[in-house]
């Protein structure tokens, strides 16, 4: 092929050049045009949600808050944010409306997500759906994500389920994260294995729960309590005295309440 030929290829290309630039510009500004009435209507929503809020209807806040919700991605803090305000005023129903809404949606990014899923596993505590709120922990916990916080709830979901064995085990595991010294809450979870085993009469075994409560906490007052308390239950008031003269060393606050059961050994000992 000449270069005449060449030459005149390229001059008949050049509307065609021209023409495909034209169009592709004009398809971005179409396109940004587009952004520029979304991010409008965007920003006209929320000002509409907002007035529903300062009116008392968070019914019809909600609905508009979802709505942008499903436009733009971006708004994701905005709604945890909503829903905290949500169950900080007592409305956990609609708190848990919108947590789950975030977590339905697949465009959240892993970070996102485990941040909504820890949020409704706060909703469900405080209605007292603490199954569902536990195995939502359950699952951050093995996603790695919000670990600290998951093993705090958990620990408190378990004291009040009055789950000792599973607050011991979670408390341990939380120590063991922040490094912190949990002595006297995993002694405390021990006192109360303890407790229910003499609700059992089971004192040999409740015995056992205690000297580990005393080993985990040197100052704790309440195995030393118990002790003492089976101590004389089974008349050996020598042992229930050493267990009571512990308390002095523990906490001297609690000498008053250690007095009587002293002052009955020393009876009983003549």
């Amino acid at each position: 092929m000449g270069s005449e030929t060449l030459f005149l290829v390229a001059v008949l290309l050049l509307p065609v050049a021209a023409l495909s630039g034209w169009l592709i510009g004009r398809r971005e500004a179409a396109a940004q045009a587009a952004r520029r009435e979304q991010s409008s209507q965007i920003a006209t929503d929320y000002f509409m949600g907002l007035n529903y809020l300062l009116h008392d209807r968070p019914d019809k806040a909600i609905e508009v808050f979802v709505k942008v919700l499903e436009v733009e991605t971006e708004t994701v803090e905005t709604h945890l944010a909503l829903g905290n305000l949500f169950r900080r005023r007592g409305e956990v129903d609609r708190a848990i409306r919108i947590h789950q809404n975030l977590v339905a949606r697949s465009t959240l990014d892993i970070r996102q997500r485990g941040l909504a899923l820890l949020e409704l596993g706060l909703d469900y505590m405080r209605s007292g759906l603490f199954d569902r709120a536990e195995n939502l922990f359950l699952e951050l916990l093995d996603t790695g994500m919000y670990q600290q916080q998951s093993l705090r709830h958990l620990v408190d979901i378990y004291q009040q389920e009055q789950d000792w064995t599973k607050a011991l085990e979670f408390c341990s595991r939380l120590e063991a994260v922040t490094g912190q010294n949990l002595s006297n809450e995993r002694a405390h979870f021990l006192c109360e294995q303890a407790q229910a085993q003499v609700e059992r009469q089971q004192r040999d075994a409740a015995q056992d729960l205690l000297d580990k409560a005393f080993a985990t906490d040197r100052k704790c007052v309440r195995a030393s309590l118990m002790s003492a308390n089976l101590a004389m239950q089974a008349r050996d008031y020598e042992r229930a005295l050493a267990h009571l003269k512990r308390i002095e060393h523990q906490d001297i606050d609690f000498v008053p309440e250690a007095l009587s059961m002293t002052i009955k050994c020393y009876r009983q000992l003549e």
